[in-house]
């Protein structure tokens, strides 16, 4: 079954599909946005996720689009959206969790855990932008 989602690779390899389009302001590099994720490893074996998938709860992640705070693939995936937006992403090794201080970092143990295990593999996250702060 093929899909009606065209994907966009960037130069770093990350991979993106947008679902929704959303609407309002993009964000842009340096700017604070707010969005849930789901996390995934290649294997669609589920890591983590801002949405509790019993109760539909999200505790989202603010953070900042830049280098220091977020990993620099999903900060690419953020940048060009616009608030309701929503995209699948392939996010290689490389731009992925590279140093244990990138967010975002389940702040329990388990998730984390499994997270930098799997820092050598590509992740899979499921991203939707809820608004540029």
């Amino acid at each position: 079954m093929s899909s009606a989602f065209r994907t966009l690779k960037l130069a770093s390899g990350v991979r993106i599909q947008d679902i929704v389009e959303g609407q309002g302001t993009e964000a842009r590099e340096g700017d604070t946005v707010e969005f849930n994720y789901v996390c995934r490893r290649s294997n669609g074996y589920f890591v983590h996720s801002t949405v509790d998938q019993f109760s539909g709860e999200s505790s989202p992640v603010i953070l900042r689009l830049d280098d220091e705070q977020i990993i620099r693939g999903l900060k690419e995936v953020l940048i060009g959206m616009k608030s309701g937006g929503k995209r699948r992403a392939l996010i290689p090794p490389s731009v992925g969790y590279v140093t244990e201080t990138l967010q975002p970092i389940p702040e329990e143990f388990g998730p984390r855990r499994s997270l930098l295990s799997h820092s050598k593999e590509p992740l899979v996250f499921e991203v939707q932008l809820l608004k540029v702060v």
